[in-house]
Parts: structure tokens; C-alpha cells; sequence
């Protein structure tokens, strides 16, 4: 494999939340160097131009166009939207890119496969961007694991607190609320949990179970007296999914002026964010939205050595960081993200360890350490640098389409 120098050189494929993300992590590690950029929406692709110094010639409207031109780069990021995935990913790998894709790989298995094969054919270096991977939390619960502390594993609880207005912005309202759109739930937002259980394990279930749907976000359950729009509506002061409580208060927050405001609007201005939820799809009554996506999911999972997982989705939460129970035969977990409760049945002594740092940014540090095992990767010409492969993450996402047949079926699905 071709060893490159540094700085690594980067072409983004999609100038949205993510793509601009991954760009900012790797031009502050002193290590990657963004040299192109293709996006169709002409703001987005003026203001990476600006940010990043771009030659007017590395700037495209359409990942086609950056296909059609000369290697531009050692790297390219797919950052696109679920659905426009496979076609970016499977030429630019075969043009000899390097690839980090974001999740979900596709929304089908035919075209995940797609992707493994065109990388493998290439011999690129290619990972999805599950950076629950690379926190020091999972470092820190992969090393109990593997380090025998729970002795053997017999069964691992594992929840994902989606958040109720988490769950309104993004699968109610937003562009991920519709299954013939993106996907399902399972693929779009959870897939990370699915994939993290399966580096943890060591591997994937053999038999799946799951029921879950949409129990709250629907006509039905929608209160007398509301409106198609939150600014029309005679009940929003007392509606947990105000979308004018939610967004003007992102006036307020700069966390939240830097996410989801801006995918309601550009500008952060009172009259801005009114204009959107008058027109835009952010403004609608969560009980009047085209969304079909689950609200909440349960999957069972059934190892090769005994061992059973389950796995729950729910949107009725706070936004929290996920919560896993481990429990095995000679000690157990209970772990929230950051810290761990470690039990050991010998001695009945529990220890709290404490996994964070006050320097961590996305994802607790998961994004900035999938971006440094990138560039490593890439620099040191070692795929092992990153935690996973191509064909690990068609793996765990064949757990997801599993699930889902098993929850549409009402059957037991065998992998």
C-alpha cells in the first residue's frame, strides 16, 4: 500500500454538520490538510472555499465532478445524506481514495456490500465513521472485558436515550423521520450502539428479536385544540415539543446555536428562526409531521457462547449519554457514559472510575480520536490503526437489518 506523507491531504463529500466537523478536526491536528470540498448547496461550498483556502479548481458542485477530475487528495470523507452513500463511496475508492464514510454505510445491504467490495478491490483503507469507537469509555469498559475482570460474560444490558426533543429536531421534523427517506430508526441513529455492542463482544448475535414502533408521535395522540404549526397552536406554552420554545431558546445557548439551530436556520436572529417555523418543516406539530420512524425499539440478541444482550431506543428521555449493565460471572458493570461502577463478587468491593477529560468534544472525544485514527492510517499506510474495517461494519449493520425484519415479522431472525 502507497505510504503518504504528511499532512494528510482531505477531500469532503458533503459540506453539512458532519463533513464540516470531520474538516475542523483534521485541519486542528496539525496532521490533515482539507484541499477540496463537493457540495451541491453554493453557500455551504463558498464558505469551506473561504475557511480552507481552496483553488477555485478544487471546489464542486457534485461528487461526479470531483470523480471526473484528478486525484485530488490521499483521503475523501462521504458526509452526504444516508441515501447518496454508495454511488461517491464505491467510485472514489475505486479511483484509489482512501475512505471514511459516515453511518449508516447504505441503507440496504446490497449497496453496503457494494462499498466493502469496491474497497477491497482497491486496497484503500476504509472505515465508517462509528466514533463511539474511539472514546476513552469504551477504552476504558473494552479493557474490563478483555482484562477478565467480569470473568465470563453472561448477559449485557444497553440503552440509547435518544432525548424527547432530540427525537422532535431530528426524527419527528427532521430529514431523518421518514424510513423511505433515510431509513429506520435502528440504521439511522442506532447502528452506532449495534456496532459498539459488537466491538465490545468481540462479534455479532446469532439469533435477533426485537418489537418496538411508533407509540406516541402520530395523529392519535395529538391534544384538542392544536395546530398544523407550533405558531398557530392554542396549546404549545404546554407542549414538551414546542418548536418555538425549542429553537428561540438556541438564541440563548451557544451549544444549541451550534446544534440543531442551524438546520433550522443560518442566523442566529429571533426574527430568522420565526420566519423558518413558518414555513419550514421545524414549525410542525409533531403530531402532524410524515414521520414513520420508531420512537421506541427493543432488540434481543442471542451469542454463539451463551451470552444474551439487549438493546432499548427510546425517544422519552433526557438527551443523555447511553447506559450500559455488564454482568458476568466474577464481577459486573454499570457504566453511563463516563463513569464506571465496577463490582467485583470477590471481595463485594466497588470501584468508580472516572473515564472522561475536561478537553473532550464530540461524541466525549470519539469524534477528534476517529479522525486521529484516520490520518494515522493513512500516514502510516496501517488500516489497524482504526478500530474497525469495512467488512466489521457490514457485520454489525446486518444485526440492524436483522432486527428489523424480526420486528416487522414478529419472527426470530437467525444470522
Amino acid at each position: 500500500m502507497e505510504l503518504t506523507k504528511e499532512p494528510v491531504t482531505i477531500a469532503i463529500v458533503g459540506a453539512g454538520l458532519r463533513g464540516r466537523e470531520y474538516a475542523r478536526l483534521a485541519e486542528k491536528s496539525g496532521r490533515g490538510r482539507v484541499v477540496a470540498v463537493a457540495e451541491p448547496d453554493p453557500a455551504r461550498r463558498s464558505a469551506f472555499q473561504r475557511a480552507y483556502g481552496m483553488e477555485r479548481s478544487s471546489v464542486f458542485a457534485d461528487w461526479a465532478d470531483l470523480a471526473a477530475a484528478p486525484r485530488i487528495a490521499d483521503v475523501v470523507i462521504v458526509a452526504t445524506q444516508d441515501r447518496q452513500h454508495a454511488d461517491p463511496a464505491v467510485r472514489l475508492a475505486g479511483l484509489g481514495y482512501h475512505l471514511l464514510l459516515e453511518k449508516p454505510m447504505a441503507p440496504t445491504e446490497a449497496d453496503a456490500r457494494r462499498i466493502v467490495d469496491a474497497v477491497e478491490a482497491a486496497g484503500v483503507i476504509g472505515a465508517v465513521c462509528h466514533v463511539l469507537r474511539y472514546t476513552s469509555y469504551t477504552r476504558a469498559v473494552k479493557a474490563l472485558i478483555d482484562e477478565g475482570r467480569l470473568g465470563e460474560l453472561i448477559n449485557v444490558q444497553h440503552l440509547e436515550p435518544v432525548g424527547w426533543w432530540h427525537q422532535a429536531h431530528s426524527f419527528v421534523r427532521g430529514n431523518w423521520r421518514n424510513s423511505a427517506e433515510s431509513g429506520p430508526m435502528l440504521l439511522t441513529k442506532s447502528c452506532h450502539d449495534l456496532d459498539w455492542l459488537a466491538y465490545l463482544l468481540g462479534g455479532t448475535p446469532t439469533a435477533v428479536a426485537s418489537f418496538g414502533g411508533l407509540a406516541h408521535f402520530h395523529p392519535g395522540s395529538k391534544p384538542a385544540g392544536a395546530a398544523a404549526r407550533c405558531l398557530d397552536c392554542a396549546v404549545e406554552s404546554t407542549c414538551p415539543y414546542s418548536a418555538k420554545r425549542l429553537y428561540l431558546n438556541c438564541l440563548e445557548d451557544d451549544d444549541l446555536a451550534a446544534w440543531p439551530l442551524p438546520a433550522v436556520t443560518p442566523f442566529r436572529d429571533r426574527d430568522a428562526v420565526l420566519a423558518a417555523l413558518r414555513e419550514g418543516p421545524y414549525g410542525r406539530c409533531v403530531y402532524d409531521c410524515d414521520n414513520d420512524v420508531v420512537d421506541n425499539q427493543v432488540v434481543a440478541m442471542q451469542y454463539a457462547s451463551g451470552l444474551t444482550a439487549t438493546f432499548t431506543m427510546t425517544a422519552f428521555t433526557p438527551m443523555q449519554r447511553r447506559q450500559t449493565r455488564l454482568f458476568g460471572s466474577h464481577g459486573s458493570v454499570e457504566g453511563d457514559g463516563r463513569l464506571l461502577r465496577v463490582t467485583d463478587f470477590r471481595t463485594g468491593a466497588t470501584e468508580t472510575i472516572d473515564t472522561g477529560s475536561p478537553d473532550e468534544s464530540g461524541h466525549d472525544g470519539g469524534d477528534a480520536g476517529l479522525v486521529d485514527a484516520l490520518l494515522a492510517a493513512v500516514a502510516d499506510g496501517d488500516p489497524a490503526r482504526l478500530s474497525s474495517t469495512m467488512a466489521a461494519s457490514l457485520a454489525s449493520h446486518r444485526v440492524v437489518w436483522a432486527a428489523e425484519r424480526a420486528r416487522l415479522t414478529g419472527t426470530v431472525v437467525t444470522l
